[in-house]
């Protein structure tokens, strides 16, 4: 692995970043004393950069799981609040459960959020300014799966950070295209932004090309990091491997995590809640019932948590 900065804002970070997304109950509710184990074993390998956020419920993984840790890490995790009050509560829930006095990244969470992203969470983004300035937080930024946003922020100077969605196939990105999202990354590298990717494999869409996918961002200029979600031993090891340029062996290929898939629950209701949450318009509700285009469907997760029946189950 190499050591990286993040744009112009001197934090360093490994270009392997650890997702943290798919152990916790929003994905794959791994166990949780395997998502621990798995996590420091990542440290112990030389991984100094964490991706997480208050939604994906996994700040307490970290903090159980590099309690007593030694070395240096970076920890980036986000909120969907919109308001200065609301942003305010979540940056002291992500103290707290990270046990951290200071944040290194605090990200707008905005996978679906549009252009107006900037006006609608005008006062969350004014409070993660307040709490940079008083020493809270180290750097500010947005994730985002739309061209139209990652352009923008490549113009705001109060935006440190931007972590956008990209990967080969273009998939789950939303007002615009690939190439769109390629000369937006290209904008804030200009820009000085610092820069990490996710989504390399499309929700998994890209598995058969595990190394191609993961290589084809990795060699986009700007990124400092790619986060990647892993959830057990073998798929640490391989991500390592590609991240050593080390060869692959037949045994390090995928096999039945390429037909993984979001399935709708016989007690789905229709209430639409999932459809709406949906960042990359890949649910509609048919005949009073949550159908999935798998076609479009990344495996975010995203509409677990907001499904009042628990009607969404990877599987």
């Amino acid at each position: 692995m190499k050591i990286k900065t993040l744009g112009n804002t001197g934090i360093e970070v490994t270009d392997l970043c650890f997702g943290v997304l798919p152990l916790g109950p929003v994905q794959r509710d791994i166990p949780k004393a395997d998502a621990l184990k798995l996590i420091r074993q990542g440290a112990e390998a030389g991984i100094t950069f964490f991706d997480t956020a208050e939604m994906y419920r996994t700040h307490t993984y970290i903090e159980e799981a590099l309690r007593g840790w030694q070395k240096d890490v970076v920890i980036a995790t986000k909120s969907g609040a919109s308001t200065y009050e609301d942003m305010a509560i979540s940056l002291e829930k992500a103290r707290r459960e990270l046990n951290r006095d200071v944040i290194d990244i605090f990200l707008i969470h905005a996978a679906r959020a549009n252009h107006t992203v900037f006006e609608d969470r005008a006062g969350a983004i004014e409070c993660l300014l307040d709490a940079k300035a008083q020493g809270l937080i180290k750097a500010v930024g947005i994730s985002t799966h739309a061209v139209d946003v990652c352009r923008m922020v490549a113009d705001k100077p109060e935006f440190d950070i931007v972590f956008p969605i990209i990967n080969k196939l273009g998939m789950g990105i939303i007002e615009g295209d690939l190439q769109g999202m390629l000369d937006a990354i290209e904008l804030n590298r200009q820009a000085g932004k610092g820069m990490y990717a996710m989504k390399a494999l499309a929700g998994g869409h890209l598995i058969n090309d595990l190394e191609g996918a993961i290589n084809y961002v990795r060699e986009i200029p700007g990124f400092a990091s790619l986060a990647l979600g892993m959830v057990n031993e073998k798929e640490l090891r391989v991500n390592l491997k590609i991240f050593r340029d080390e060869p692959l062996e037949a045994a390090d290929l995928p096999q039945e995590e390429a037909n993984k898939r979001m399935i709708v629950l016989g007690n789905c209701i229709g209430c639409g809640k999932c459809a709406t949450t949906c960042p990359n318009m890949a649910i509609e509700i048919i005949n009073k019932k949550a159908v999935i285009d798998h076609n479009k469907c990344i495996l975010c997760g995203y509409c677990r948590p907001v499904c009042p029946q628990f009607a969404l189950r990877l599987a």
